[in-house]
């Protein structure tokens, strides 16, 4: 298999990032906490992503979800140097996100320390002692699932982070959805399922998100997680937008 980290894949990941419709987007996270994007990955570059998995020098760490009664199945952080897909990833979708989470910054009266570079955020982050790398390879069997949380990991967080399926729902797998649970005020809580197409992101909430109330905006707690997968195997790769403790 070649080696993703030998490719050049910025051009690419430019145009399709930018061929999504980020407008129509930013009205779904509205709406629901959560947006489809557009392709971004072709089928076979999620099948060598899914392949790396089993490569266990890529990664910092493993976490077997029912040790810690996260669920069932297993997950792996990226260690630097990331694959160099993964990377033009994180850096291409930054700039997407971060007017909608400036605009959500606005809604809530909170301060918007999230600067035009990337890398000038992940610096603070750093600096905050979050210099944990935190991009996911996510590995589901039959039976397995993921429990409600939130990828928080510090007290710099982004508020925004991205899901990318890997595996052909229906095909791969069957199950498997992935769930987004929002608190509401004062009402019962409301839940949204998607279903990850192979390629396409799921862009959602990584903490809260500004919900009007009879006193302006208020910030409503969203957790995620993963239905049971009921057979095949579902690997998704996790873009989170801020390092970790």
């Amino acid at each position: 298999m070649t080696d993703i980290q030998d490719r050049t894949y910025d051009a690419a990941i430019r145009d399709r990032v930018a061929a999504t419709d980020w407008p129509a987007v930013a009205r779904e996270v509205d709406a629901h906490g959560c947006g489809l994007t557009g392709p971004l990955l072709t089928g076979a570059e999620c099948r060598e992503i899914a392949g790396l998995y089993d490569d266990v020098a890529r990664f910092r760490s493993t976490i077997d979800m029912a040790r810690y009664r996260f669920g069932s199945g297993q997950y792996r952080y990226f260690r630097e140097p990331f694959p160099e897909v993964v990377a033009a990833l994180r850096e291409t979708l930054y700039p997407r996100l971060l007017p909608i989470a400036r605009e959500w910054a606005a809604r809530l009266g909170w301060a918007s320390r999230w600067p035009d570079e990337f890398g000038e955020w992940l610096e603070r982050c750093h600096a905050a002692g979050q210099v944990k790398s935190t991009p996911i390879l996510l590995k589901y069997g039959e039976g397995d699932w993921n429990a409600l949380h939130r990828d928080l990991y510090g007290d710099l967080v982004f508020p925004l982070q991205v899901v990318v399926g890997l595996d052909v729902p229906g095909a791969d797998y069957t199950g498997g959805e992935f769930l987004l649970v929002e608190q509401r005020p004062r009402a019962q809580s409301r839940g949204t399922v998607t279903m990850l197409p192979q390629g396409h992101g799921l862009v959602f909430t990584t903490r809260d998100r500004p919900v009007r109330s009879a006193r302006g905006w208020s910030a409503a707690p969203v957790r995620h997680g993963v239905s049971t997968v009921r057979s095949g195997l579902r690997h998704t790769l996790g873009l989170v937008f801020h390092d970790a403790t």
